[in-house]
């Protein structure tokens, strides 16, 4: 019986943030895969080696964690006033599929970088020496993200001191800017918070009723009290990854408030949005050692916050989840807010398993609706491999 040949792509494996992802150039994909739809899903799928029964993906270039598992497709933009279109697929680790329902906030800072490294970025606006502005249309959700990306001798800058929590080595700092975070497409038809409160009782069906902030920017987020699920806020991965009934309990409040947020219409649908929307819990500041051994004390933090992201605890946060968590700790009286002390700021330093994280929000009433102009925080990113993938030639058959 005849076999066929792998096929090779390009593509760069790259560090953002506190994530990795296999990069594309829209171009470099075979032809099926060009536009949506079930061959580019299957394609991206092979080259993560999902579904794997095993969630081990080792088959492929994932790393079996939601951190890890990840894929971004990019080309020219179609916009005048961007640079380069982003889309981001947040691949499944045991099923086949292939979540598009939102972004990754950490691999957008590695966006600007392959964008200008693959010739996506007109020439003229890349200095010699200096930062280059890249103008990024984030496709998922329809946002501007603006990177400015460090440039020494005309090359993106990748080396430097900067240091973040949850990545190993210190890198360049690049500074992200998520333009207008709220969403306007999902849940409430444009409200920042869908339900039209800062914060609602949600019931779950046999687990309880608990206060509940959910809001729509930079990622569909359900912010609830440590306290009220029994914890601490100072947890590390393994005190909720291994505990199968917390995982449990834990989706079924996303299911839940993804409905009260009008994500989905039904509870069912909830296992096909896996990558939104998030859920997290939020304390007051404390002391714990981080899982780096780094100690973290009361005095470094605002507020303590920990996000599960496809159905486990993240191992530190989510860039998008960041930009929910500095949305609502500029508003008074979201959950987020009264864990950070209840008074005004336009920015916050937050407590993840990991260590601490910064991101800045400025947010304003208008016409009795929230609106946040911008979120701001800095992240790193790093070329980890570049050349091509191989996948067997019969999976766009």
């Amino acid at each position: 019986m005849a076999h066929a040949p792998q096929i090779r792509i390009p593509a760069t494996y790259m560090r953002g943030g506190t994530s990795k992802g296999v990069f594309f150039s829209l171009q470099d994909l075979p032809q099926a895969a060009r536009v949506p739809g079930p061959a580019r899903d299957a394609l991206l799928l092979r080259v993560i080696g999902s579904p794997d029964p095993y969630e081990k993906q080792i088959d492929g270039m994932g790393g079996a964690t939601s951190s890890t598992s990840k894929t971004v497709i990019l080309s020219k933009s179609t916009r005048a006033d961007h640079d380069v279109d982003y889309l981001f697929g947040q691949v499944s680790i045991d099923k086949p599929f292939v979540d598009w329902s939102g972004n990754c906030g950490n691999l957008s800072a590695a966006v600007g970088s392959f964008a200008i490294s693959s010739g996506l970025v007109e020439a003229g606006r890349i200095p010699q020496n200096g930062v280059a502005v890249v103008r990024i249309w984030q496709a998922n959700i329809g946002k501007t993200i603006i990177a400015h990306v460090p440039i020494t001798n005309g090359a993106v800058q990748e080396t430097g001191d900067f240091e973040l929590d949850g990545v190993t080595f210190p890198a360049a700092e690049v500074q992200l800017e998520f333009m207008d975070p709220a969403a306007e497409e999902e849940g409430g038809g444009g409200s920042m918070f869908p339900t039209g409160n800062l914060v609602d009782d949600l019931e779950v069906p046999g687990v309880g009723t608990f206060k509940a902030t959910l809001i729509n920017a930079g990622i569909p987020t359900i912010f609830i009290n440590a306290r009220d699920v029994g914890y601490t806020g100072t947890e590390l991965q393994n005190a909720i990854n291994g505990d199968p009934k917390a995982l449990a309990m834990f989706e079924t409040i996303r299911a839940h408030g993804a409905l009260r947020m009008g994500l989905i219409q039904h509870l069912d649908e909830a296992a096909q949005r896996q990558h939104t929307p998030k859920v997290a819990f939020v304390a007051p500041p404390a002391d714990y050692i981080s899982s780096s051994g780094k100690a973290v004390t009361a005095q470094d933090v605002d507020l303590l916050v920990r996000a599960l992201s496809m159905g486990k605890l993240h191992h530190a946060m989510m860039g998008t989840a960041a930009v929910a968590i500095g949305t609502a700790a500029a508003i008074s009286g979201t959950l987020v807010n009264l864990a950070a002390g209840g008074i005004d700021r336009n920015a916050v330093r937050f407590g993840h398993p990991s260590g601490t994280l910064r991101v800045g929000a400025e947010a304003s009433q208008v016409n009795g609706e929230w609106t946040v102009k911008k979120a701001i925080m800095s992240r790193s990113a790093r070329v980890l491999m570049e050349g091509f993938v191989r996948v067997p030639g019969d999976v766009l058959s």
